[in-house]
C-alpha cells in the first residue's frame, strides 16, 4: 500500500512546518491551522494503517 508512506510523509512535513513557524516567531493562527491539519492527518494515517492491517489478515 503506497497510500500509508504518503499520509505519513504528510504528517511528517506539516510538523515541520509547524515547528519551522514557531521557531521563527510567525503567526500563531497559521501555527494553530496546522496544528489542526496534523491532527487530522495524523487520525487519516492511522485509519489507513488498521484497514493495511485488516486487509492483511484476510
Amino acid at each position: 500500500m503506497i497510500i500509508l508512506p504518503i499520509a505519513v510523509g504528510a504528517v511528517a512535513l506539516v510538523l515541520l512546518l509547524g515547528l519551522v513557524n514557531m521557531m521563527r516567531g510567525g503567526s500563531p493562527n497559521r501555527s494553530q491551522k496546522l496544528m489542526r491539519l496534523r491532527v487530522l492527518l495524523q487520525f487519516v494515517a492511522v485509519v489507513i494503517t488498521m484497514l493495511a492491517v485488516w486487509a492483511m489478515a484476510h
